[in-house]
Order: C-alpha cells, then structure tokens, then sequence
C-alpha cells in the first residue's frame, strides 16, 4: 500500500463520483416490474420500506423517469437559466409570483372547497423536506454544503423539538382548515388524502430523492432551494415561510461558487438547473391540477358529491349489508358485482328511488336515521360526509332532478399518465448486475468502503444484516464475562428503569471515573500517533450509527427525536467547527497523519490506520442501514458508545495529546458533550427508558423484556469491540487446575 494525501478541509465536495448501481438479477428483476406499479403502492413501498435493496434502486428508476440522464443535455426550457444564485433566484421568483395568483384564488374558494384542494395537496405538504433526510451520511460528511443543508433541515424538524417543526406546523394547520389524516406511513394515508394519482406521483418522486441523496446531491439542492423558495404548500395553508429566502440563496450562492474550482462544476450546475426547472415544472403542473380540481369540486351537484363517498366507501362495504336492498340487487351485490365495477350511475338512479330515502312525517328517511348515532351505519361517514348525505336527501326530497353525469373525477389523470409511461420505460444505464454472492466481503477494507458508499451497493444490505447479526450474536457471551470489562459491563441483569440507571452510574464511577489517576509517564510521540489511528477510523464514522433514524415515517416516538439530536450534535448540527469529522481530521493532520475521505477509492490504498480495526467501524455502519428491524439493538450501542467518551480513556488521551502539542479538541468535545448529569450518556439512558415505557403501555411488561434483550446485546455489541482483551481471555481455553504446576 502506498500513501495517498488526504483531502484537504474545508470539504469543499459539490458531488460524488458517478458510480454504476450494482445489484443481485433478484433484485434488478424485482425492481423493475415495479416500473408499472400504481403510484400508491411505489409511495407505500419507497416510505416504508427503507432497508430493502429493491428500494433503492426502485428510487433510482423513479429518478430517471424524472430527471434526464447524464448523457441527456439539458432541458430546452433551462437555457436561459445562468448558473448564479441570483439569476436562479429571480427565475425561481417569477415562477413564485404566478404560482402565488394561481394559489390566491384556490384560497378565495368555498371552505368546503378550499378544504378539499388543501387535502389534494396534503401528501406532498407532509412529504416537505424529505430529501433532507439522509443528505448527512459518511459518504457526504464534513462537506460544507452538507453541513448547510443539514442545519437546515434540522431546524425544519423543530431543533429537536418537533412540535416546533414544519412537519407539524403544517399538520395543525391542515387541521385549522378541517383536514385531519392520520400519519403519513400509515396504510391508508393516500385513501384518507383522497391523492389524485398525479399528486402520488410527485410524493413518489421527492421520496425517491430522499433514499439517493449522496448520489443525487446537486439535485438534492436544487430542489431544495426551488421548493422552499417557491413555498406552495406555505401560500396555500397561510402559514409563514419555513426558511428565510435569503438563507436558502446563501447557500445556493456558496454551493455554485464551490462548483467553479470543482473538475465536476460544469456538470454538477448543470444538474441542480436540472432539477430546478423540473421542480418549477412540478409545482405549475400541480397547481394547475389543484385549480382545475377545484373548479370539479365546486361544481359537483349533490347527487355527484354523494356519488364520490359511495364510490369511495363501497371497496369496504361488507357481507352485512346482504339483507339490504336498492332497487332489485343487494347492496353487497351492488358493491361486488361480478363485472368488478360498480355501475355508479346506476345506483345513484336506484338509491334515489329506494324507500331508504324517502321522506318520513319528520322530514328525516331511513337512510339519514340509519347512519346517525344508534342507527347500524354510525361511524362509517365522517361528519362532512354525512352533511353531503343531509343536503342530497334534502335536493331529492324538493324534487331536484337527478345529475345526468357522474363520470368519477380525472382530474391530473393525463399528466400522470406521462409520469406512469415515463417509469415503465425507464432503463438506467448505470444499474449493473452483479453475483448474488459478491466476492469481495472477505476484505474488511472493500467492504467498509462499499457500506460507506452503500447507495451504489444495494446488493450487499443482506450482507450487511448477517454481519450486524452476527456482531450481536457474539456479543452476548458477554452477558456472563461482561463485569470483567475494563471501560465497560455488558454482564446480564433483569430491566427496570432504576437498575437501568444504578447500571449506568455503576459503570460510569467505577470503570470510568475512580480508576483515574494521571499518566506518571507519557508515551513517545510514534506511540501516541499509534494510539490515536486506533481510534480513527471509528471517529471518522462519529454517529454513524444513528444517521438513518430521524427519516420520515420514523419520528413517531420521543426516542426517535432524542437519538436524532444526539446524532446532529455529532454533525455539529449544522456548524462546520462543532461538526466531529471535521474535528477527527483537524487532530489528524496535527499528527502529520492525512487521509482521502472515506468514500475515496483512495481510502482503500492508504497505509496510515491499521488492518484488523475494520470489524468495529462495519458493525456500526451495519447497524445503521437497519433502523427498523434492529431499533433496539441500535438504542443499547448508542448507550455503549456515548458512556465510553467519558472519564479515565479520554483524560489519559488528552494529557498524551497535549505533551506532544496535538490538537485536543476531539477528545474534549466528547468529554464535554457526554457527560453524565445532562449530555449524551445520560440522554442515552433516558432514550431506553422512555421506549421501554412505550413498550410496557402499548404492549406489555412480557414484551418490555423482550425489547430489553435486544437493547443490551446492541450494549454488548460495543463493549465487545472495546473489550478486546476479555473477549480474547475468554476464548481461550484455561488449562485444568490439575495441570497447573505447583
């Protein structure tokens, strides 16, 4: 191996390297038969289906049936873009200004109107952000535009406060305006929505974006920029801009202004113009469709307004509607007839005559009875459905002639039949199949690389999950050994909330604290410099094992919002000096010791950080990828690492440090920011705490030691790194005492 240079700081990076999207024929097939899919089923698949690498590269198709492909040139529509921040600013602005006329007369709309355009465009309001998400990664981390953006999408989450955030500010909002849905990765979001396909395939692609964000990260700002300077969803809800405009344009400005010393900038402003113009092509598309949905909205007659609930309720009527007639058929028959379709205009003509609807001495009919309280229909039709019901049956009962046309609503349905087309056809060309088995995984250092680079290597997520797995598996031969540890105690004991913490402190004071004694002899400078590329390469992953967990449809419990803050304070939560890779790199390169970035094929060559401490750094990125079927296990490593920046290892470090006047500033950020009365090693005690309560209200206190299992293997899983020398002293045998020489 030879030594390479190290990148130098600041990150400066405008894009990665365009690298082909290997995966397993499996996959590959998988992922394709999914381009003629319905929109509502690649949203459901691409929101809640995060771990899987179909996923991926199903997000990869989605973003070529969107964006041109590199060899493509650029939109005809996006020559007379220049490429400064201002002049894209201005364009973007114009585009705003039409929008906000367009937006202002949706507004001047009946409320029963504004109402129902306000939830058409719920699913991409609630979407707002998302591709955000992942945008800080070891791929992308410490670049400078990266940490922008992440401070900005960290204070659009609430600055771990989430009710502060624009996710939910949005949401009451929506509900000021008589709009309630229930979460978004919930199974019938969309239906509750009432999303138009055009609408499903816009979500489709910002969360398609929001999985690729490193390989797609001059998109990712340019869409940024467009649609928060744009700000739609905010002009129609009333609801203030959720980032100042000149903000999102400084950090426009300094993206572009990088790009001019980068040997990419040519094709990374090309890119973000890319993706400018079609957001621009989004939102008028969109809005277009939102204002002719009003317009079929306003002008539905009852018999129309009551069509639309039938024809959105029967896919759930039931066999206890059998005894019930309309007309000739049963209402069963009527709901599952043998062609597949409800004949709507037929039953409306039959219900109209139906003696469920005819008028009683009290002005009321059968069918409003049956559908109030009491009556066998309650709590099937909310009450804006049942207000329709009151209002048609008053209509027929005055004898307002029936409404010849109840053709279902089309509304956008020529639009996204272009987005459908446009996904059936797409072929990537950088998709490439690889063995189901890659052959590479014997080599830690390949493999580190490519779980860094994991968004180009979807076919090694199942391999990923066998080495976490098996990481947590051997890890509890600790639950015997584990109180012999030196700096930690991975030994078994029964959960409660105060054993949890008397634990806790137990290690911090008796592993950590007391044992500290200063160092009476410092080691020489070549040790010391030895001892801290020890720790590298774990430093320069810094929170790596929680970057996935604040992504949406994941932010539904207290522990997700407290382990994504410990994860931003990692990345500085935005502030290139506070951010730990930046500050791994600065202590580095006072040793004289400098590294390619991590993502760097050069980082495969480099002879600096030693061969067999590659096992520590997989396990944590392994775990990363799963922050849904391995949550728990994920919460107990979190505590491991938090409590191990404490006490006698980094106090010793730093005294080595400063007597060969090394930079310090890691060591102390850690001993500072996970302290034990108020920073990360207590917050992360509090986390586990707070989700096993969850747990034991929701489902048991049998179930709360099941969860606990996993949370203390993914403890050991750290200490079983950490502890090296036990681990060893464990498995190797001990000679019989009669063996033993007296």
């Amino acid at each position: 191996m030879t030594a390479r240079a190290g990148f130098p700081l600041p990150d400066l990076t405008t894009s990665l390297p365009r690298l082909p999207f290997a995966a397993d024929p499996e996959t590959v097939t998988e992922a394709a038969a999914l381009r003629t899919a319905e929109p509502g089923d690649i949203f459901h698949r691409l929101l809640r289906d995060q771990e899987s690498p179909t996923t991926l590269l199903l997000a990869r198709h989605v973003l070529a049936a969107f964006l041109p492909e590199p060899s493509e040139p650029s939109p005809s529509d996006a020559a007379d873009v220049t490429d400064t921040a201002d002049d894209i600013a201005e364009r973007v602005g114009r585009v705003r200004g039409e929008l906000a006329e367009d937006v202002g007369r949706l507004r001047d709309n009946a409320a029963e109107t504004h109402e129902a355009v306000v939830r058409q465009r719920a699913p991409l309001a609630l979407l707002g952000g998302c591709w955000l998400d992942t945008v800080s990664q070891p791929a992308t981390q410490p670049s400078v535009v990266v940490n922008r953006l992440f401070g900005q999408h960290f204070r659009l989450l609430g600055a771990g406060q989430p009710e502060r955030g624009q996710l939910r500010r949005r949401r009451r909002r929506l509900e000021d305006l008589g709009v309630y849905l229930p979460e978004i990765e919930t199974a019938d979001f969309l239906h509750r929505a009432e999303a138009r396909p055009l609408t499903q395939w816009h979500a489709c692609f910002h969360l398609a974006l929001s999985r690729l964000p490193a390989a797609f990260l001059p998109e990712v700002v340019g869409v940024h920029f467009a649609m928060l300077a744009l700000g739609v969803d905010d002009l129609l809800t009333g609801a203030p801009a959720a980032l100042p405009e000149a903000e999102l344009r400084e950090t426009l400005a300094e993206y572009l202004e990088f790009t001019r010393s980068s040997p990419t900038g040519a094709e990374d402003r090309r890119r973000l113009l890319a993706a400018v113009t079609l957001v621009l092509r989004l939102e008028r598309e969109h809005v277009a469709m939102l204002t002719e949905f009003a317009a079929w909205h306003a002008g539905l007659s009852p018999d129309a307004r009551v069509a639309a609930i039938v024809a959105r309720h029967a896919p759930f009527a039931g066999r206890q509607h059998r005894g019930v007639r309309i007309g000739r058929q049963r209402l069963t028959d009527w709901f599952a007839p043998s062609s597949g379709e409800l004949d709507l205009p037929a039953f409306m003509r039959e219900f109209r005559a139906s003696p469920q609807l005819r008028p009683a001495a009290d002005g009321s009919c059968r069918f409003l009875k049956s559908i109030k309280f009491g009556g066998p229909m309650f709590g099937i039709f909310d009450e804006r459905e049942a207000a329709a019901f009151a209002a048609w049956a008053a209509s027929v009962a005055a004898g307002d002639p029936p409404d010849p046309d109840l053709a279902p609503c089309t509304v956008g349905d020529g639009r996204a039949a272009v987005w459908s087309a446009a996904l059936a056809g797409s072929a990537p060309q950088d998709i490439v199949t690889v063995p189901a088995a890659p052959t590479a995984l014997d080599d830690d250092r390949e493999f580190f690389h490519r779980l860094v680079n994991i968004e180009h290597h979807p076919h090694l997520l199942p391999h990923a999950r066998e080495r976490a797995e098996a990481g947590l598996a051997e890890a509890e031969e600790l639950f015997v050994h584990g109180a012999d540890g030196r700096h930690t105690d991975a030994s078994w004991f029964d959960y409660t909330p105060e054993s949890l913490l008397e634990r806790v402190d137990r290690i911090y004071w008796d592993k950590l604290v007391d044992p500290y004694e200063p160092l009476t002899e410092i080691p020489d400078r070549d040790e010391v410099v030895f001892g801290q590329k020890t720790f590298a390469l774990g430093s320069l992953i810094d929170g790596t094992w929680a970057y996935r967990i604040g992504n949406l449809g994941r932010r539904h419990r207290e522990a997700d919002t407290m382990l994504f803050s410990i994860y931003a304070d990692e990345m500085g939560r935005g502030d290139l000096a506070k951010n730990h890779i930046t500050i791994i790199h600065q202590v580095l390169a006072s040793m004289s010791v400098h590294l390619p970035h991590i993502r760097q094929d050069a980082f495969l060559d480099q002879d600096e950080l030693p061969d067999h401490l590659y096992g520590f750094s997989i396990h944590q990125i392994s775990l990363a990828l799963f922050p849904d079927s391995l949550y728990n296990e994920i919460l107990g490593y979190n505590l491991g690492i938090e409590m191990f920046g404490l006490g006698r290892m980094r106090l010793h470090e730093i005294q080595k440090l400063r007597r060969h006047h090394f930079d310090i500033s890691y060591e102390e950020a850690h001993l500072s920011i996970d302290n034990l009365s108020a920073g990360h090693a207590r917050q992360s005690a509090d986390i586990i705490v707070g989700h096993l309560d969850g747990v034991r209200r929701d489902a048991g206190p049998e179930a709360v030691q099941r969860e606990w299992r996993r949370i203390w293997r993914g403890y050991a899983s750290f200490a079983h790194f950490v502890e090296h020398e036990l681990v060893q002293q464990i498995r190797t045998p001990q000679p019989a005492t009669a063996d033993l020489v007296i």
